[in-house]
């Protein structure tokens, strides 16, 4: 923590600098609604970054991707396809590769929320601003918003005639296209409609194929109408839009003496210890296919001393996505995942309208999802000879597979692994929730006041999970069969049958069974379905949520807050072949003569995340500038972690994570020309107990050996303990065109990646820097050159096993330098 209490020093003096300035005020009232009720940022007691429009438009940010770059709380990270993509605040954060698991930040787009990322990560038009809440939301958000909420506002038209294009040209062939417009039908009415397209030609080269992968190709079209009555408002939204890309490019860190070999039996190439590569070797292209789609209704009704706010949608995500799994040349497997998701959601609550000693919000939540979700996992022609090679590597016989199908009396070289498929898997998960909220204010002075918070949510889930499995090899029991031969071996040197069967059954699962080491090859044995007369496939969780804090005005500019807030998200689902039973399941259903064979233990499902954080806060407003700044103790029990092992994902509980930081958004303008930004968090996150964590050991020679072990104690992968975001904006003019130039610099202390990948192969650190001129005319036509990450900083962004526990290690890298221009025109 000494690092902490430096900063402490630094705010100290930043707040000693900025207070004898007594110029007229250049900073901006930003109005947000954090906590469902307009309120001043400065205002609002409340961990909050707020990026307006006019620094989305300036920043040339253009996703939530970008967002990250002036937020350094927040952290998003796209894996294998733009459907995984995680969102974090202060290193809490999880939701990718698995259906089932809800994340723990809260997407919510103009009051509605989102609950999967492949319907946030669209490209909005006219927005207003967003604004990122640091710490648990649960009490005003309800479930999944145990980690924080990232809230988009779009703009609601004005009834005014207006409209606006946007041509943007980059490299990379990059192209992007924005049509607003708005206006009025009728005295009460207004309406705007838009529609938008961005596509780029991908910075990533498949050698094997030619493509270039990692483009974007992503359209979407939305219209608004606005009703205002004399005591009410509507407002509608509809909204669709589609991604048809490539995505994502893997690169290979380090290649394992194992995989050289296997790949030199088989044929297959890929580009071996670069972590720099921007190309790759895979036998086929990846697919990433998104339709989105929606309505929401929100009505408004003013009555003498409240509010009453009414908010509906209907939300459906389409997804499909195909990867080469091995991600190399040779023809071993592919994944094919399909997934359809409707939400239906219903919020209603009353707001006191201010004016007495208590301010008072009250409401209630409804959720309502349908999943349904395909996985295919297809051998491909050469998964064979992989499978050979690494049988024969692991010292067995050579053909020993063929030899066993001769032996079983099936067709030599066929039998096992054969091209016509693995497995596929079909999965249901049904969610219903509801919530209960209150939220109120009591002003004890006219400077102090107290807020309480409560919040009940209810959530029920059944899952269900099937399985179709091909592998015939994956389904031998080579403890028995090795019995078998061992007793046969000792029948034929003497040894009496009643006692070779004793000693046949002892050996058969030791280092005398010569097919034990088969196991390790047996990569989707049978899945017990579920819910069967065992497992039931449902959870029934609920909790009661709190926030409680204290609010003091200092004076007209310095405001301080301190309080505690909790948090929670509901049990989550695996909904994969990784899904297994317990080892109290796995014996009920032995007991019954119903298990499957091979199977082995493990989790159905994650259990509910419990949040709690302790936060000190200051929010300090000067003629020439603003201070916000936090200090936290935050802490989940029972995060839901979910990490890639080689064969599958290990979806589990740790016992508690917890991060201990601070937090500071300064804001100063050294003349009316000249904005000076500099936001930071410093974190010390660490895992205060976990015990069966996916971790593995890296052995020279070797390579990369998957276990499960204890991380309690260590330091939480992938989460800076140092991220800093700064900028400077200059308005000036250029003749007479009104212009600006800014520069903002995003750094991330080098952290490692993941827990079970070694920091030498796979560690992140971001030092990027954006550039932007724009200049506007008179009569609204402006022009804008960009850049992003200009000086081309490299980073590998996530590492992972090499698929089929060949012991190396793959990744992912960061987007290269990306350069361009805007035009604009407003009429």
């Amino acid at each position: 923590m000494t690092r902490f209490i430096n900063l402490r020093a630094l705010i100290a003096a930043m707040l000693g600098f900025a207070m004898p300035f007594a110029a007229s005020a250049q900073l901006e009232e930003i109005v947000v609604t954090a906590s469902k009720r307009s309120a001043t940022l400065q205002e609002i007691p409340i961990a909050v970054s707020v990026t307006p429009a006019d620094v989305i438009e300036k920043a040339e940010i253009k996703d939530l991707a970008d967002l990250q770059s002036v937020v350094p709380s927040l952290k998003v990270n796209t894996l294998q396809n733009s459907t995984n993509t995680n969102f974090s605040i202060r290193g809490f954060g999880n939701g990718a590769n698995n259906p089932g698991i809800e994340p723990s930040v809260g997407v919510f787009i103009d009051g509605v929320y989102r609950s999967r990322s492949a319907s946030q990560i669209t490209d909005l038009p006219n927005l207003e601003r967003v604004e990122v809440l640091r710490g648990p939301q649960s009490t005003l958000f309800g479930k999944n918003a145990s980690a924080g909420v990232i809230s988009i506002v779009t703009a609601e038209p004005t009834g005014e005639a207006a409209g606006r294009i946007s041509f943007t040209a980059g490299n990379f062939n990059q192209k992007i296209v924005r049509l607003q417009g708005e206006g009025s039908l009728g005295d009460n009415t207004a309406f705007a409609v838009s529609a938008n397209s961005n596509t780029r030609d991908g910075y990533f080269k498949n050698l094997e194929t030619g493509s270039d992968i990692n483009n974007r190709n992503r359209q979407a079209v939305r219209g608004q109408l606005v009703w205002n009555g004399d005591v009410s408002k509507v407002r509608l939204i509809a909204d669709y839009d589609q991604i048809d890309e490539e995505c994502c490019g893997v690169i290979n860190l380090f290649q394992s003496p194992l995989e050289v070999f296997v790949n030199s039996q088989t044929g297959a190439r890929v580009i071996p210890n670069d972590q720099q590569a921007l190309s790759a070797f895979q036998n086929t292209d990846p697919v990433n296919r998104i339709d989105n789609g929606g309505l929401s209704l929100q009505w408004d009704r003013d009555y003498d001393n409240f509010t009453l706010t009414s908010i509906s949608s209907y939300r459906t995500t389409d997804s499909f996505s195909s990867i080469d799994a091995d991600f190399s040349t040779g023809d071993y497997i592919r994944n094919d995942i399909t997934t359809e998701i409707d939400t239906l959601t219903q919020e209603i609550r009353l707001t006191s309208n201010g004016g007495g000693d208590v301010d008072w919000m009250v409401g209630g939540f409804y959720f309502n999802e349908s999943i349904d979700y395909i996985n295919d996992l297809p051998y491909g022609n050469d998964f064979r000879g992989f499978v050979d090679a690494l049988a024969f590597a692991s010292g067995a016989p050579q053909n020993i597979l063929a030899g066993l199908e001769i032996q079983f009396g099936l067709p030599p070289f066929r039998a096992f692994f054969p091209n016509s498929g693995a497995i596929t898997e079909v999965a249901d998960l049904e969610n219903d929730a509801y919530s209960f909220f209150g939220s109120f204010d009591w002003h004890m002075t006219d400077r102090l006041t107290a807020t309480l918070g409560l919040n009940y949510t209810k959530d029920e889930k059944e899952a269900q999970v099937r399985q179709v499995n091909r592998d015939l090899f994956s389904s031998l029991d080579f403890v028995q069969i090795g019995g078998g031969l061992i007793f046969q071996q000792l029948v034929g040197a003497g040894v009496p049958p009643a006692v070779a069967a004793g000693q046949a059954a002892a050996l058969s699962t030791t280092a005398a069974n010569p097919l034990l080491g088969l196991q390790a090859i047996q990569f989707l044995p049978p899945f017990q379905d579920f819910p069967n007369p065992v497992e039931d496939g449902k959870s029934d969780d609920d909790e009661l949520t709190y926030n409680f804090r204290l609010a003091y005005d200092v004076n007209d500019s310095v405001n301080i807050y301190g309080g505690i807030s909790t948090g929670f998200k509901a049990t989550s689902w695996n909904l994969s072949r990784d899904a297994k039973p317990t080892a109290a399941d796995l014996g009920r259903l032995q007991a019954l003569g119903i298990a499957q064979p091979n199977l082995v233990t493990g989790t159905r499902f994650a259990d509910p995340e419990e949040a709690t954080s302790v936060e000190l806060g200051l929010k300090a407003r000067f003629d020439k500038g603003a201070l916000n700044l936090a200090i936290f103790d935050q802490e989940i029990k029972g995060f839901q972690s979910n990490i890639f092992g080689g064969t599958g994902f290990n979806l589990a509980n740790a016992g508690k994570q917890s991060t201990k930081g601070v937090e500071f958004d300064l804001t100063y303008y050294p003349s009316e020309s000249l904005q000076l930004t500099l936001a930071g968090t410093f974190l010390d996150a660490k895992y205060d107990d976990f015990d069966n964590a996916s971790v593995a050991d890296f052995i020279p020679g070797v390579g990369l050996v998957q276990g499960v072990g204890g991380l309690s104690g260590e330091m939480v992968n992938g989460v800076p303990e140092v991220a800093l975001a700064a900028s400077a904006t200059y308005d000036f003019m250029m003749g007479n065109l009104d212009s600006y130039f800014r520069a903002d610099y995003q750094y991330d202390e080098e952290v490692q990646t993941n827990d079970n990948i070694p920091a030498q192969f796979s560690s992140i650190s971001f030092k990027n820097l954006n550039l932007s001129l724009g200049m506007t005319t008179e009569n609204g036509l402006s022009f804008t050159l960009w850049g992003r990450n200009v000086t081309d900083h490299d980073t590998v962004t996530t590492g992972f096993p090499t698929v089929g526990g060949t012991r190396g290690i793959f990744g992912y890298r960061n987007q290269p330098r990306t350069y361009g221009v805007t035009i604009t025109k407003d009429f």
